[in-house]
């Protein structure tokens, strides 16, 4: 997977913000994650924020920690783990959500999150794309990425989304790759498509 990593770096390292779409085989997932995330925290010292919506906090946590990948580099906002009888909870660097459904909660929590990062440069990472697919109608989704992908504009931050192939539909991977700068398509042979929409480099 060193070569996610590579293609990734090549490809980023020269634009001072970008949003990313990366699809993905779940055989490669996880890997993907890392490579990127250890592009992001160990080669570049760049902070940002882990929506979540796949792997409970404590997990993630324990992952990063395996691969030396600072998790106190990262603000952590968790959907997945269920917090009964109330709306959402805050412990450490991590913010529970508690439901993909909230996606109002969701994109407030990110802007919180993002504005509480005192440095210039911050990322926004957001795993996964397919399990909000689950919970929410097509149209839903794509307005909601829609206007996150705004947003990441509006804050200047280096954008991930995350989508699993395979696990969401078409339509809205075609919508969503219209809104962002790069789409890096890695197959289960792990080789990488690379499509680039714009030229973020340029001021």
């Amino acid at each position: 997977m060193a070569k996610a990593y590579n293609i990734f770096k090549q490809n980023t390292s020269q634009l001072d913000d970008y949003i990313v779409l990366v699809t993905v085989h779940a055989t490669a997932y996880h890997e993907t994650n890392i490579d990127i995330l250890k592009h992001l925290i160990q080669d570049n010292k760049t902070p940002g924020v882990y929506v979540t919506l796949n792997k409970p906090y404590e997990t993630l946590k324990r992952l990063m920690v395996q691969n030396n990948i600072d998790p106190n580099m990262i603000l952590f906002i968790d959907v997945v783990t269920k917090i009964p009888g109330q709306e959402s909870k805050k412990i450490d660097n991590c913010l529970f959500i508690g439901s993909p459904e909230k996606l109002s909660d969701i994109s407030l929590a990110i802007e919180q999150a993002i504005q509480s990062l005192d440095h210039e440069n911050k990322f926004i990472f957001f795993d996964s794309l397919n399990t909000l697919s689950i919970f929410n109608n097509q149209t839903v989704v794509a307005k909601f990425i829609h206007f996150l992908t705004v947003k990441m504009r509006e804050w200047k931050v280096k954008g991930i989304i995350i989508s699993l192939k395979k696990e969401t539909d078409d339509k809205i991977i075609n919508h969503i790759s219209q809104l962002c700068d790069t789409n890096i398509d890695i197959d289960n042979s792990k080789s990488i498509k690379l499509h680039t929409n714009l030229n973020r480099g340029e001021k």
